[in-house]
């Protein structure tokens, strides 16, 4: 049985504000990403990837961009994100916490 303790991942700054911790199989990612510099006033910039992505809201309130569309996201909900779909999200609280999974995992993630 593999096992990570949160307290022992390793912690990578991706920008002020947002730190990223991961863990992963042969073929699955599951990535916690904590942002404190909300809320924002703009979305991020779209962006999209060959990747399947599921995220669960954790803490704090998003909205998430897709085809067109805006929803607001709390904790306890999840957006689902195909291949290749450009999407967003725009931090609503100071604090957000996702818990992101991928298939097949993000290697950029791993340089």
């Amino acid at each position: 049985m593999a096992v990570q303790r949160y307290v022992e991942m390793k912690v990578d700054l991706i920008r002020e504000g947002v730190e990223r911790r991961l863990g992963h199989t042969d073929n699955l990612m599951m990535v916690i990403i904590d942002f404190d510099d909300g809320p924002q006033t703009e979305p991020d910039p779209p962006h999209a990837h060959p990747h399947e992505q599921v995220s669960y809201v954790a803490e704090g309130e998003i909205f998430f961009f897709i085809d067109g569309k805006c929803e607001r996201l709390g904790p306890g909900d999840m957006f689902l994100s195909p291949p290749d779909k450009p999407h967003s999200i725009q931090l609503l609280t100071q604090h957000v916490r996702l818990v992101d999974c991928f298939t097949p995992i993000r290697q950029d993630f791993l340089e």
